[in-house]
């Protein structure tokens, strides 16, 4: 499985880096984006093949989703290279109410993106569950496995103002990545990445929370690398960061406490996913 970066800028797009958007090419040759924040799709063009996208979301902030209604004309509409089939888009409960007032001619009669769209919710265990450590039998009680073509998803609660999902993907091939969307500290995280190949975890604090910050809301490269660390995961990458962030420090802090490779998210990046 390879991951190319679209745009990891947190929050919202930089002047060279788009908003959230991860662009999966599984072992079977589906393509699954994961996120598509604004300037995602613009990204897509030079990368993938917007009519042919399945769409997973973490969750519906504005910096994760603004380019959905954009896609959905791509694959409607496109004279050459609109959507041939039904993909399948997965997230949180509210999606098709919130995507489809974001897409709507006036708010009271949102768009149905059924045409294009095969719309699930993400199944994940309660908010107050006890985290268990990710495995093959626990995959199919404590996370519920969705599909797309042969990948397999798994979602566990994110801690964030909105419905929000981290999630773990497995390709055909055993490769796996998990995506910690946007997620203040929970032992969910290192509990649904035990084992993964690559832990694509947001450091939006920077290098530590310096305790200002809005609670519940995101992470510091310190609390990454400590989720790394109990996770065992064999690679970190730090995303998220927002153009006023401090990249530096979040290396530092993920480093202090997870002694695997850890590395930046970097627009137009293409990671080797278990291999």
């Amino acid at each position: 499985m390879d991951m190319t970066i679209l745009g990891c800028s947190g929050s919202l797009a930089g002047p060279d880096n788009a908003a959230s958007g991860y662009l999966l090419r599984a072992s079977d040759g589906e393509q699954i984006l994961l996120d598509i924040g604004p300037g995602v799709l613009a990204r897509l063009e030079v990368h993938g093949r917007p009519g042919d996208v399945h769409m997973v979301f973490s969750h519906l902030h504005p910096d994760h989703c603004l380019d959905f209604p954009s896609l959905a004309v791509w694959q409607r509409f496109h004279p050459t290279a609109a959507s041939t089939r039904r993909h399948t888009l997965i997230g949180p409960t509210i999606a098709p109410l919130h995507l489809g007032r974001a897409a709507a001619d006036v708010p009271e009669i949102p768009d149905d993106f059924s045409d294009i769209f095969v719309m699930t919710s993400w199944q994940a265990p309660a908010a107050d569950a006890t985290p268990v450590p990710f495995s093959a039998d626990s995959a199919g009680t404590v996370y519920p496995e969705l599909r797309i073509g042969s990948t397999r998803l798994y979602a566990a609660p994110a801690v964030h103002p909105t419905e929000s999902y981290l999630m773990r993907i497995e390709d055909a091939s055993g490769a796996s990545l998990v995506y910690s969307g946007d997620t203040a500290a929970t032992g969910h995280l290192a509990a649904i990445a035990a084992g993964a190949d690559v832990l694509l975890c947001e450091a939006t604090w920077g290098e530590r929370d310096n305790g200002s910050n809005p609670p519940q809301m995101h992470l510091s490269g310190e609390e990454a690398g400590r989720a790394a660390a109990e996770a065992g995961v064999g690679r970190l990458m730090l995303t998220h960061i927002p153009p006023w962030g401090d990249p530096e420090g979040a290396l530092r802090g993920a480093r202090r406490f997870f002694d695997g490779p850890v590395e930046l998210a970097r627009p137009d990046l293409v990671v080797g996913v278990g291999r």
